[in-house]
């Protein structure tokens, strides 16, 4: 991490914190990984080898930026996934009214900690963090029209539904092609997101 690189805050909620990532996450993020529930809106499960690759680029992002997918850890369960923000969405999203290269707010939660509600309660933290104190403009989040649960979390963090698009990462045909975007623009001054 360099001088002017702020190094990375933990963030605490009622239930959850989100802080950097240890060594002793990698067997539980590869397991959570290689979990065919967990993974059936994304492309493709993870070996252990692309799951500790992510991993890496996880906190190479936080070396970087001072903020990423943080580790999320939650009551009797320890580490329970992630809840973040990507460095800058690498692709362009054909979606009116979005900020060129906009942060993607994201998440991935072990089966465990489903139906809790804490993906939500750290996703509102996250997102109060990207506009209170890293100043964000917008704040974009997208998931494969399937996946109700991801979409019904940005509702509850006070995201908008945008429009949706084809991923150009998945091929045509690719059932999880087609997919939403939610976002949400920087509050006025004084205002707090939702």
């Amino acid at each position: 991490m360099t001088a002017t690189t702020p190094s990375p805050t933990a963030l605490n909620g009622p239930r959850v914190r989100l802080r950097p990532w240890t060594d002793a996450d990698l067997a539980p993020f590869a397991a959570m990984n290689d979990d065919p529930e967990v993974m059936r809106h994304l492309s493709a499960r993870l070996t252990r080898a692309q799951s500790d690759a992510y991993a890496w680029r996880i906190r190479a992002q936080f070396d970087a930026h001072g903020f990423g997918l943080w580790a999320l850890e939650v009551p009797q369960l320890g580490f329970a996934g992630f809840v973040g923000l990507s460095a800058k969405v690498p692709f362009e999203l054909p979606v009116p009214g979005t900020v060129a290269e906009p942060h993607e707010i994201g998440w991935r939660l072990a089966r465990a900690a489903w139906g809790r509600g804490y993906a939500t309660e750290a996703a509102a933290l996250v997102l109060r963090h990207a506009f209170d104190v890293l100043e964000l403009p917008q704040v974009v989040s997208f998931t494969a029209t399937a996946n109700l649960a991801s979409q019904a979390v940005m509702q509850r963090i006070g995201l908008q539904r945008r429009g949706e698009f084809d991923h150009p990462r998945l091929a045509e045909g690719h059932p999880l092609r087609r997919h939403v975007l939610y976002a949400q623009d920087a509050p006025r001054t004084g205002a707090r997101p939702s």
